[in-house]
């Protein structure tokens, strides 16, 4: 089942916001931090445990590489900080300086 982080978001507007992730990924930690501190609600899906949303992942993008960020109908793979914040139309929380 999906895991669902909601809070008074503002800045994501109305558009869906779905990260596919897994428990041990370090870069999938990253984007849900940014998510959070954006207060920008989001479905978090677990491929590691559900079959169902890897397979979803698997269709949508054609590999097994998390994380997978759906914005919208935008898909992002892998965590990109400016491509995420352009498409929410947000100011990230994180200043560029602590980019890795």
């Amino acid at each position: 089942m999906p895991d669902s982080s909601k809070g008074a978001s503002k800045s994501a507007g109305t558009k869906k916001v779905d990260i596919y992730s897994t428990p041990t990924c370090h870069w999938c930690m990253l984007a849900k931090d940014f998510f959070r501190k954006n207060n920008v609600d989001f479905t978090d899906h677990n491929v590691a445990m559900d079959a169902k949303a890897r397979d979803e992942m698997i269709q949508k993008t054609g590999q097994l590489g998390v994380p997978v960020i759906q914005i919208g109908s935008n898909i992002i793979i892998g965590f990109d900080r400016e491509q995420i914040s352009t498409l929410l139309g947000i100011k990230s929380a994180f200043s560029t300086s602590r980019l890795l």
